[in-house]
């Protein structure tokens, strides 16, 4: 006991400053660092129209008398300080000093975060080129405003070194290639518009004549779906129409957008873009020296003109944000020290940290305590405090107590998408969540195409449907109407509504669906078993593409690598909201736990992504298959530690104090306690409002059609031709113009399931048009043209 009582002697003072003392010295480092950034400023403005005067004080020896003046609107400093940086140094280029004294100031108030290190070698790369630029232009015109040139000293002799190595014609050369380099490091958006204008000036854009007068001009895109001339931006980066052979089948689920009036069809021969393609399509490894193959596909100039809907469309909730107090951290503090030392727990340092809802209190036990001790007196420690919430839980080398404050705070998620850290990491993820704000006042957010499925569960009334909303308008700000699509599933058919009006945006839905909001059982197991196909279609994409997931698909395609007649697109990712997966199960049952768990386990990598909530975590409706496929849960407030147990394995959940409060538990992390990004309804009115009232394409997203198994009729049509599939025209014309007679290519090209396109290919079989099978490979084609088709077809109408 001595020997630890030396050592606790020998512990050195803390020095660390105290979060105020840090705040003073930032501010009064900004104040400080603001008043530099206005006097140097000042200073290099005025020293443009007073230098001539100031010149003659640079010798006068008794400069700093008070007898002695200047015109400088800083004065002598000013002068001396703007001499310096301009004559002495970088001439005009020396302009550039003040942005990174502004820099400092933005970072130091923490306006906005500002990277210095990059900021400082822009600015001062800028002063060097910018230096060299002007001495080039002023000593070729023989134009000097300065003692030294437009450049200053060092631009001067920099630029007459450079004259003397390689003449005035490489001196100028080397000058502007720097200058180029400077202004593309600076924005991204010069090197766009440098491309854009070398390709308008050495490439000609083929355009497509406009139709008539009446009509919307129209041009054809890869996928042949329809675009007006005004849709079409200036962008860098165009999408240049390829020509390729006239298609007469449609891919049913092309997005194209609503013209508006009567747009041109397709026997108008104004409107009529005639396609040819050399035979054998699209090489990927071949180079593209076509002029409209260099240039990426654009996805979005579907809706080119579509806007993300703003921040301010959402409420800050400002009146319901609460700091705790000191009083109430001492308080706290004391309860806990008190309670563990009522049972001999010795404490040798407590700190807090501040959350919106619960603050957590990181306890530094003595040696030799055991954290199974702490950890029996959860309840005791709860009873002390008199607080709601109180959780015990381990933490690096400290056992951890959240309690939860008096006033619980209200986390707006405005402010999660407004803060820096959202927008550095939204770049880098496919579907960017923002969950709300941790214990430690960091924002919280997520990738669900890594999760890459997500189970939200607890009690009536403890924030699941907020949770949902905050899922669904993170993406709905993260991502365009081409990039991704929702199917929601609402049995109570209430709490998605309010997503009707994003129809012709973001919902996919079955063709013949009455309501792209689904509410019907029936219809829900149609839907997911529709989503199978689409999943099953998509890997035959990914496998003919030789890629193994959507991004790799997606990002081949956008660069043109794939051929879009041989039944590739671009893929969006879908996501499926199911709002109570409990109800389902109790009127489907099986039917609907089915086609979830084969989703879950393999639709990840083709971009289909699960959410499903529950407001029952009983272990009859997320039962073991669901649990083990869906690795990413989310635990609001329930009313057992066993049903805590159920959703993420571990007791917890039923101490949280709800309104929002939730354990997050995803895969390579410990569980997240998170207080739940608010958005209400109204704010949920005004996106789907502003999102809805935009131009939108004319139909949901279609998904496969899905033709139930049990139909009667399904066997026997499958080789009567007086009952033919809706679909055996266009089939038939796909496999006479492709000559192949491929099952998976029909189901490609109609998006449908694989046994309605064995049906039709046993129709087309009936009707001659295919032969027989021939094991692994595709049926030969009987009919070469299509003037045999149409009098096939013309034969058989006629039975």
């Amino acid at each position: 006991m001595a020997t630890k009582k030396k050592k606790k002697k020998k512990q050195a003072p803390r020095v660390f400053l105290t979060p105020d003392q840090k705040v003073a010295i930032r501010l009064i480092l900004g104040l400080l660092l603001l008043a530099i950034t206005i006097l140097v400023t000042a200073s290099l403005i005025s020293y443009i129209f007073t230098w001539k005067a100031d010149y003659s004080i640079k010798s006068n020896p008794e400069v700093w008398r008070d007898y002695v003046s200047t015109q400088n609107v800083c004065g002598k400093v000013g002068y001396f300080i703007s001499d310096f940086l301009i004559a002495k140094l970088f001439g005009v280029g020396a302009y550039c000093v003040p942005f990174f004294l502004a820099a400092l100031t933005v970072g130091c108030f923490r306006i906005r975060k500002v990277n210095l290190l990059r900021c400082f070698f822009l600015c001062l790369m800028g002063a060097i080129v910018i230096s060299l630029v002007a001495s080039y232009i002023a000593g070729f015109w023989n134009v000097f405003v300065l003692s030294t040139g437009a450049g200053g000293s060092y631009g001067y002799f920099a630029n007459k070194w450079l004259c003397s190595a390689v003449g005035s014609l490489g001196a100028g050369m080397i000058i502007g290639l720097l200058f180029i380099l400077w202004l593309v490091l600076c924005s991204n958006k010069v090197a766009l518009v440098i491309d854009d204008f070398i390709f308008r000036t050495f490439h000609r854009v083929p355009r497509v004549k406009p139709a008539e007068a009446a009509a919307p001009d129209v041009e054809e895109d890869d996928l042949g779906e329809s675009i007006t001339e005004e849709d079409i931006p200036d962008d860098p980066m165009p999408v240049v129409s390829e020509p390729v052979e006239e298609v007469p089948a449609v891919e049913e689920d092309a997005d194209v957008i609503d013209l508006g009036g009567d747009a041109p069809v397709a026997d108008d021969p104004a409107s009529e873009v005639v396609i040819t393609v050399e035979k054998g399509g699209y090489d990927p490894d071949a180079n593209m020296e076509e002029d409209d193959m260099a240039h990426l596909y654009n996805p979005r100039l579907d809706l080119s003109q579509y806007e993300f809907p703003s921040v301010s469309l959402l409420d800050d909730y400002k009146d319901k944000w609460y700091e705790i107090s000191m009083d109430e951290m001492e308080r706290n503090k004391n309860r806990i020290v008190h309670t563990l030392g009522s049972y001999k727990i010795r404490v040798e340092s407590i700190s807090a940290k501040k959350g919106p809802t619960v603050t957590l209190y990181k306890i530094r036990l003595a040696e030799g305590t055991r954290i199974a001790q702490v950890k029996r007196l959860e309840e005791d420690i709860a009873m002390s405090l008199a607080a709601k919430g109180v959780r015990v839980l381990v933490l690096e080398g400290a056992i951890g107590i959240e309690v939860a404050n008096e006033k619980p705070s209200v986390v707006p998620l405005k402010m999660i998408l407004n803060s820096p850290q959202y927008r550095d990491k939204s770049t880098s993820m496919e579907l960017p969540v923002a969950l709300g704000i941790t214990v430690t006042n960091e924002p919280f957010f997520l990738d669900l195409a890594r999760m890459p499925h997500l189970l939200v569960a607890g009690a009536t009334g403890m924030g699941k449907s907020v949770g949902l909303n905050a899922i669904i308008a993170s993406l709905l700000y993260a991502k365009h109407p081409s990039e991704m699509k929702f199917v929601m599933v609402d049995p109570k058919k209430v709490e998605l509504d309010f997503y009707q009006a994003l129809e012709k945006h973001f919902l996919a839905a079955l063709p013949d669906a009455d309501e792209v909001i689904i509410t019907d059982t029936t219809k829900v197991v149609h839907t997911l078993r529709s989503l199978c196909s689409e999943m099953d279609a998509r890997y035959d994409l990914l496998r003919d593409a030789g890629v193994r997931k959507i991004t790799e698909y997606n990002e081949k395609f956008l660069n043109r690598k794939l051929n879009p007649l041989k039944g590739h697109k671009y893929l969006p990712y879908i996501v499926v909201v199911i709002d109570e997966f409990a109800d389902l199960l109790m009127t489907a049952g099986r039917e609907v736990e089915e086609p979830i768990a084969r989703l879950a386990q393999k639709a990840r990598a083709v971009g289909i992504h699960l959410v499903i909530a529950t407001q029952r975590p009983t272990t009859d409706v997320i039962t073991g298959t669901i649990k083990a496929n869906f690795n990413s849960r989310i635990a609001f407030k329930v009313n057992s530690g066993v049903d805590s147990k159920t959703i993420i394995d571990a007791s917890g959940a039923q101490r949280l104090i709800g309104r929002g409060d939730m354990l997050v538990l995803y895969p390579g992390s410990d569980i997240v306690r998170v207080q739940c990004a608010m958005i209400d309804t109204p704010e949920i009115e005004r996106i789907t409002k502003f999102i809805g009232k935009q131009r939108g394409y004319s139909h949901v997203f279609w998904l496969p059609e899905y033709v139930d198994e049990n139909d009667a009729d399904a066997g026997g049509n499958a080789t009567n031709l007086t009952k033919r599939d809706a679909l055996f025209e266009e089939a038939a014309k796909i496999l006479v113009q492709t000559q192949q007679g491929s099952t998976s290519m029909l189901q490609r090209k109609l998006n449908l399931g694989y046994n309605r396109a064995g049906r039709l290919m046993d129709q087309l079989e009936a009707a001659g048009i295919v032969g027989p099978s021939n094991g692994s490979k595709s049926r030969d084609v009987l009919v070469t043209d299509f003037d045999t088709l149409d009098r096939i077809i013309e034969a058989l109408d006629h039975q």
